[in-house]
C-alpha cells in the first residue's frame, strides 16, 4: 500500500552568479518556499500516519492548500466506496443540467437537493439520480469535473473513488474558472454549509473558532463486508489564512461512532502537522 506527497515538484532553483556581471541570484517565491515546508511536513506526517494506521481500520487522506497550490496525500490512489459523499457528484450534476439548459433550478429539484446533502436523504438522492440520467449521466458530469479515478455505480451509493478524485470534485466545486456558474458554486456551498447538526462530524471537526466549514459525509454497514461500516468526509476549512479542503475514505469500521472517531483523529492529524 504506497503513500504520496505532492507539494515540492516544480520548486525553482537557486541559481548563482557566474561572474561579477551575471543577474542576482534567482530566489524562490514566497509560494514556493511555502510548498517546500508543505513538503517537509508531509514527511513527518507520513510517518504519522503510518503509524496511526497500523493501530486503526484502512483509510486515506488528501489535503489541498488553496493559497499555496500544495497538495498532500496518504493512499491517494486506493479505492473505496462513496457511500454518502456520492451526492456531491449528484449536486453537481444537477447544476450542470440546469446550467446547460439556462434555466434555474425547479422547486422540486431545490426541495429534493437540499434534503440530499443537508439531511442525507437517500429517496431524494434517488429520485435525482434518475432524473439526471442515472450511472451514465454522472459519469459524463464526473468528466467534466475532472474526475478520472471514480466508477459510478447502478447503486449509486457504491460509487468507487479515491481521495485524490475527491479532491479534484472539491476544487471544481469552488473555481471559478470550473465549469460551474457563480450561482451554482454558490449554491452548494451554502448546502454544504448547513448540514443538519448530527451530520456535522468529519472535516469540521478540525475547523477553528471563527473559521466555516462545508461537508459532506457518507456512512454505511455492508452486509458483504461482515457488517462492518464505511465512513467518509470530505468538505472544505476557510478563514483568515486558511483555504483548505479535505477529503477522508474509510472502511471495515466496527461501529459508525468509531468510524467517525477515527476520521476526525485523521483530519486533526493533517491540521497538527501541515499547520494549515
Amino acid at each position: 500500500m504506497g503513500k504520496g506527497l505532492i507539494g515540492s515538484e516544480g520548486v525553482a532553483a537557486t541559481f548563482f552568479a557566474g561572474d561579477a556581471a551575471s543577474p542576482s541570484p534567482t530566489r524562490p517565491s514566497p509560494e514556493e518556499l511555502a510548498r517546500i515546508e508543505w513538503a517537509k511536513r508531509g514527511k513527518a506526517l507520513d510517518a504519522a500516519l503510518t503509524r496511526y494506521a497500523a493501530t486503526v481500520p484502512e483509510f486515506s487522506v488528501a489535503v489541498h492548500d488553496a493559497k499555496t497550490g500544495a497538495t498532500y496525500a496518504f493512499r491517494g490512489d486506493e479505492h473505496y466506496e462513496t457511500a454518502s459523499v456520492v451526492k456531491v457528484q449528484v449536486l453537481a450534476c444537477l447544476l450542470l443540467t440546469v446550467q446547460d439548459a439556462g434555466r434555474r433550478l425547479t422547486a422540486s429539484e431545490d426541495s429534493r437537493a437540499n434534503l440530499m446533502i443537508r439531511n442525507s436523504d437517500n429517496d431524494a438522492t434517488t429520485s435525482l439520480f434518475h432524473q439526471l440520467g442515472r450511472q451514465s449521466a454522472i459519469s459524463r458530469c464526473n468528466e467534466r469535473l475532472g474526475l478520472t479515478d471514480t466508477t459510478v455505480n447502478s447503486a449509486w451509493g457504491l460509487t468507487r473513488t479515491t481521495v485524490r478524485d475527491q479532491l479534484r470534485l472539491l476544487s471544481e466545486l469552488v473555481d471559478d474558472e470550473g465549469p460551474l456558474s457563480a450561482r451554482g458554486r454558490a449554491y452548494v456551498r451554502t448546502l454544504m454549509g448547513t448540514v443538519a447538526a448530527d451530520q456535522n462530524w468529519g472535516v469540521p471537526a478540525a475547523a477553528r473558532q471563527g473559521e466555516q466549514a462545508t461537508v459532506k459525509n457518507g456512512w454505511l454497514q455492508r452486509s458483504t463486508e461482515n457488517n462492518l461500516w464505511i465512513i467518509n468526509s470530505v468538505g472544505r476549512i476557510t478563514g483568515d489564512g486558511v483555504d483548505v479542503s479535505v477529503a477522508v475514505l474509510s472502511h471495515r469500521h466496527q461501529s459508525r461512532l468509531g468510524g467517525i472517531a477515527v476520521v476526525e483523529k485523521v483530519v486533526g492529524t493533517t491540521r497538527s502537522y501541515l499547520r494549515y
